[in-house]
Order: C-alpha cells, then sequence, then structure tokens
C-alpha cells in the first residue's frame, strides 16, 4: 500500500511573550547541527511505530497507519516535551533515578516511549524471536519513507526545534534573548553563538553554529594541516594517515643494516646521514658476522685497520649490508689473515686440551674395570673432540653434545656418570 500522498503538518506554535508590553523580539537562533540530529531521530521512530503495530496483522501494513501514527507521535511527544521539565523535578526526589539533562537523550526517550505504547501483543510476544526481521522490517520502512518524500527533514526540523527549546531548561543549545527593537536584534543576530556558519575548508559542506566552530575545526576531514611528521608537506587531514605511512620523507623505517645488528629506527630522508655517521658500528657488525670467535677488541682494532687501508669516501659510499660486505672482504684480502688474539686462542686450545686429558682418564679408568664397551665409548668422544679441536666448526659440536646426552644413559657407575657429564660442561 502506497503512503498518502497529503502531507499536512502542524506547524508548532511561537512562544508567547512572558508578559504585556514585555520584549517583542526574540532571537530564535539554535544549534542547527542538534536540531538536525533530531529531526532525523523522528523518522526512524515512526518507522518502528509502524511496523510494531502491525506485526501479526493481515489487514493492515506499516504504509497503512504511517499518517495517523504520525500525528499521534507527534502530539505525544510534544507534550511529553511541555511537561518535561515537571516531570524531572519530581524524578529529582526519587532514588536511583536518573534523569538525563542532554535534549537528544531527552527526545530519544520520547520516541522510544511512544514506540513501545503502540507495539501490540503479538509483536510484544514474539519481538523477541523476530528482533532480526524486525529491525530489517523497520529498515525498508525507514528507506521507503524517504524516498517518498513522506515527513521530509525540512518539515521535521521545525517540530525538533520547538522540542529542543522546551527540553532545554538550561538554555544550552538555544539562543532566549530577547530585545525591543528590531534593531537590537539584528546587531545581536551577527554576533549571535547560534548564528548558522558553513566550513569554508574546500570539499567540506558541513553546517554548524558558531560556537561550534574550533571544534569542528580541530576534527574537520578536509582542513590542509602541517604533516604530522614535521615534513615540509602539508595534507588534508583525512589523507594524513596515509600520507606518513607511504610517501612522507620522515617516516620511520630500518637502518639498512637491520640484518646485521643496527636495530635503530630513522627517519627515511635521513638514510644516508645515519649511515655515515654510523658507519664505525656498521663495520663492527658486519666484523661480528665474519669472525664470530673474534674478541671485542679483536674487532675493534680490526676496524681501525679498514678504516685506514681504505680512502676516506670507499667505505661511505656503501649503503647496505651486501654492498659494505664486499668491500670489507676485499680490503681484508689486502690487510692479510685476521690474527685473533693469542690470549683467546690459547684460553680455548687450553680448555679443548683439558677436556682430551679428562677423556683419557676415564679411558684408563674404564680399562682397569674391564669395561670394554665404555673403551669404546670413549675412544670414540675423543674422536670427535680432536676433530672439534681441529676445526672447531659448530656442526661438530652439536653432535658432540647430542652424542654425550645418548652415552650418558649407558653408564652405570654413578662417578662415571658425573665424569662423562663434567667434560661437556666444562
Amino acid at each position: 500500500m502506497d503512503l498518502p500522498a497529503t502531507d499536512a503538518e502542524l506547524v508548532p506554535e511561537k512562544l508567547n511573550d512572558e508578559k504585556e508590553g514585555g520584549p517583542l523580539f526574540h532571537c530564535d537562533l539554535y544549534d542547527t547541527e542538534l536540531v538536525h540530529k533530531i529531526a532525523q531521530l523522528l523518522l526512524p521512530g515512526l518507522a518502528t511505530a509502524c511496523v510494531d503495530a502491525t506485526t501479526g496483522d493481515i489487514f493492515r501494513n506499516p504504509a497503512s497507519v504511517a499518517f495517523e501514527l504520525r500525528k499521534e507521535m507527534r502530539d505525544y511527544i510534544m507534550q511529553r516535551s511541555e511537561t518535561f521539565v515537571a516531570e524531572s523535578v519530581i524524578l529529582e526526589g526519587v532514588p536511583d533515578t536518573e534523569v538525563s539533562d542532554h535534549p537528544y537523550d531527552i527526545i530519544s526517550d520520547f520516541v522510544d516511549d511512544f514506540a513501545s505504547l503502540k507495539r501490540n501483543l503479538f509483536g510484544r510476544v514474539s519481538g523477541w524471536i523476530l528482533s532480526e526481521r524486525r529491525e530489517d522490517k523497520i529498515d525498508d520502512f525507514v528507506q521507503e519513507m524517504d524516498m517518498n518524500g513522506f515527513w521530509s527533514i525540512d518539515k521535521r526540523e521545525p517540530i525538533a526545534q520547538t522540542l529542543l527549546k522546551n527540553v532545554d531548561f538550561k538554555n544550552s543549545f538555544y539562543c532566549n534573548m530577547k530585545f525591543k527593537s528590531a534593531e537590537e536584534l539584528a546587531e545581536h543576530v551577527d554576533h549571535c553563538s547560534f548564528r548558522s556558519m558553513t566550513c569554508t575548508n574546500e570539499g567540506c559542506n558541513a553546517m554548524f553554529c558558531a560556537s561550534h566552530l574550533e571544534d569542528h575545526d580541530s576534527a574537520c576531514p578536509f582542513k590542509i594541516i602541517p604533516c604530522e611528521q614535521k615534513c615540509s608537506d602539508c595534507i588534508m587531514r583525512r589523507e594524513m594517515d596515509r600520507h606518513c605511512i607511504t610517501v612522507c620523507p620522515m617516516k620511520l623505517v630500518n637502518c639498512p643494516f637491520y640484518a646485521v645488528g643496527c636495530q635503530s629506527p630513522i627517519p627515511q630522508c635521513k638514510t644516508v646521514e645515519h649511515c655515515s655517521d654510523n658507519l664505525h658500528s656498521h663495520l663492527l657488525c658486519i666484523l661480528q658476522g665474519i669472525h664470530k670467535e673474534a674478541s671485542q677488541e679483536d674487532l675493534k682494532q680490526r676496524v681501525d685497520q679498514l678504516e685506514k687501508a681504505s680512502s676516506s669516501s670507499q667505505l661511505a659510499e656503501a649503503q647496505d649490508a651486501r654492498s659494505l660486505t664486499s668491500i670489507i672482504k676485499d680490503l681484508e684480502k689486502k690487510l692479510g689473515p685476521f690474527d685473533v688474539s693469542g690470549k683467546n686462542k690459547e684460553g680455548s686450545e687450553s680448555k679443548m686440551k683439558r677436556m682430551v686429558r679428562t677423556v683419557q682418564r676415564i679411558r684408563m679408568l674404564l680399562r682397569v674395570t674391564g669395561r670394554r664397551r665404555m673403551v669404546r665409548t670413549v675412544q670414540r668422544i675423543m674422536m670427535l673432540l680432536r676433530v672439534t679441536w681441529r676445526r672447531r666448526k659448530g656442526r661438530t659440536v652439536q653432535r658432540l653434545q647430542m652424542y654425550q646426552l645418548h652415552q650418558i644413559k649407558l653408564m652405570t657407575k654413578y662417578r662415571l656418570k658425573i665424569l662423562i657429564y663434567r667434560i661437556f660442561t666444562y
């Protein structure tokens, strides 16, 4: 069924002067943004009442009752708004009762109360079962009324304005000033904090009252603002995030030598400067990967040798780990082999010799006790130790440790278990 073509409206009554012979000219400016939000609230409220009133009714549909319920809803919320101040005073004395003082919340409660009054018995019983289907019907009917121009926004806003004046007893969202002459009123309107304004940022068509100018300007997505990362560009606010993570020269990136140990995040435009200023530490990181057994002091000496052997620009030209590694290897060929300091070399060799001597003592002990299988086991351990001593390969050391765990399980005497365990935890 189509919506009624006629759209007669009751024009809200204007507020009369408080006293005869008093002020004759009212400002009547209001928060246009809030009035628009309240006006948008009315249509879904009407759709809810129409759907709930006809749920399960085979003779009526929401469109057939829309005209009648619109008048009832308008009268109901207007009456509630006129008595709201008195009701709020009464409710203040009731414990555990919260009364919102924001006009939007107050009028939203009026609309919800009207819709609940129109829910029929079938709708009350089956509402919890058909809740999703009910919401879909309400959304569809809102779109239908909007497309047909039934109760358009420009006819809802005068009602919303009157409702706002009735419930805003703090005068926070409309101007209640009165003047004795039109000249005084005109002068006031030019400076009233509730005068309507349009955003001046290109692409933004938002309308708001003058008191909200600062709030809107601080959040307007179309405002041109300086880059948040302090680059020289000025970007539209809504495109700032994309700019900061894509083309901004000041976006943070990993150092080109991140993979070899430099963990410093740096601005993209300062990568060359960072590589130049931290060349010494980058050389040290790469040498640590090449000469894993060298001490920190040896590596620092090697860095000094590389810096002296190269030209001033040769090392600085390398802007990534691969190119710098290649240059280092070429320079090391000229410098000759890298000798680890005698202290470290002697320490590792003496440790290995002590391990071999310990294994030899265990072998002699096992021969005396007649444990041939144990002797063969220790001989294999000695062979692995000698290979490790010569090559010192990480894989051989791992093999030795795995073999140790397996052979410890074969030992029967507690003393022998402790001796074998000490070999590999020395």
